[in-house]
């Protein structure tokens, strides 16, 4: 199991940098060509929604990003520092009165989230005291197909 962590600083101009190296990965690691814009849309809207929740919260650490390489999938994981129990800041976010949702850009983070289920047929989303989680997982392909 190979994995490329990447960290940057909660800034919107590093979400190109965090998609185009999980692209080169997600192809090093074997994921089908077909689906690597898939990859890179979802990787995009998950550190945008992983910097958005740092600005709101005003949190200082670094966005996570671990690209994960197995023999049969390969997964990205997008951790943001907001602390949060289940169906908190770092969870889907749907425990909140309507109304207030808005006004907190919970419906923008509902929104990425709608996107990125979109997009990847295997996601889970968690959050804990330590922050959230996206974790997307894409199946790959052998290299022993090649003639």
């Amino acid at each position: 199991m190979a994995t490329v962590e990447l960290r940057f600083s909660a800034l919107p101009e590093h979400v190109r940098t965090a998609r185009l190296v999980a692209a080169a990965v997600a192809r090093r690691a074997g994921v089908d060509e077909a689906v690597l814009d898939e990859v890179r849309l979802a990787v995009g809207e998950a550190c945008s929604r992983a910097v958005g929740l740092h600005e709101s919260h005003d949190i200082a650490t670094p966005v996570r990003v671990l690209l994960i390489e197995d023999e049969k999938k390969f997964s990205i994981e997008v951790g943001d520092g907001v602390p949060g129990g289940p169906g908190g800041a770092g969870a889907q976010g749907a425990s909140q009165a309507e109304g207030v949702a808005d006004s907190d850009g919970e419906g923008e983070d509902e929104m990425g989230l709608a996107v990125i289920s979109g997009l990847v047929d295997d996601v889970e989303v968690t959050a804990g005291k330590e922050g959230g989680m996206i974790r997307m997982t894409w199946p790959t392909t052998t290299a022993a197909v090649l003639p």
